[in-house]
Parts: C-alpha cells; structure tokens; sequence
C-alpha cells in the first residue's frame, strides 16, 4: 500500500513539472525548443499539470493502514 501510494506520488509530481514546463514553452516564457510559442504544448502541459494534481491528491487522501 505504501509503494503504491509513493509511486503515485512520483508520477503526479512527474507531471505536474513536465506540465507546467510544457506550459511555460508553448507560451512562449521558456523559450529554445520546438515547443516554443505552440499552443498545442500549452494545452498539453495544462492537461498534464491536472492529471498530476488528481494523482497527488488522490494519493494523500488515500486512507493509511
């Protein structure tokens, strides 16, 4: 239960950096990439930064024990 727990925990952090990292590119704020000024990556990492948040989240309320 605890590893299952902590991987999640990794894999919504995962994403939630990859996301907002995606963001940041396809806006144009990070820029030397491919990604750069592409809308497309920003609505990508806005996907991905949710999907993590729901991960985190619903890891820490898992019940203990």
């Amino acid at each position: 239960m605890i590893r299952s727990t902590r991987l999640w925990l990794i894999i919504g952090g995962v994403l939630i950096v990859a996301g907002a990292v995606w963001i940041g590119q396809g806006l144009g704020i990070i820029p030397g990439s491919f990604m750069s000024g592409d809308p497309f990556w920003a609505a990508a990492g806005g996907v991905a930064l949710v999907v993590g948040v729901v991960l985190v989240v619903g890891a820490l309320r898992r019940p203990r024990g």
